[in-house]
């Protein structure tokens, strides 16, 4: 992380990148153990976590909500996923169809963070040159 008001929102995207590549490495577990008996899927909150640390108030600006986070507690935390239920015989609660979409739109999201993070470098280059 480096440490000035100009590489907020790349610290930001930065652990938003490092999140979703952990949750590629979760679903991809998923996947491999869609046949293994009592297996629960796991997941990854990282989403509603920056949503809190960000606040809801109206009366705050994004760029004062993103320089206020305490970017070090920003954690991707993987739980188990509805470890309760499992409508297969085996107790195994993975469904293939849905763990492809949702690893096929994870995919989606990283490579958005990733060009988010090159464009606020090509901002930054841009106003150094400036």
């Amino acid at each position: 992380m480096i440490n000035s008001n100009a590489f907020d929102y790349i610290n930001v995207l930065d652990k938003t990148a490092d999140a979703s590549w952990i949750r590629n490495e979760v679903l991809s577990n998923n996947l491999a153990n869609v046949n293994t008996p009592n297996y629960k899927r796991q997941d990854v909150a990282f989403e509603r976590e920056l949503e809190r640390a960000l606040g809801n108030s109206r009366y705050k600006t994004m760029d004062a909500k993103v320089s206020g986070l305490k970017i070090n507690r920003l954690k991707a935390r993987p739980y188990t996923d509805y470890s309760n239920f499992s409508y297969r015989m085996d107790g195994n609660n993975v469904d293939i169809d849905t763990e492809n979409v949702t690893l096929a739109a994870n995919q989606i999201k990283y490579q958005g963070v990733m060009l988010g993070i090159r464009s606020e470098f090509s901002n930054l280059q841009n106003a150094m040159r400036g």
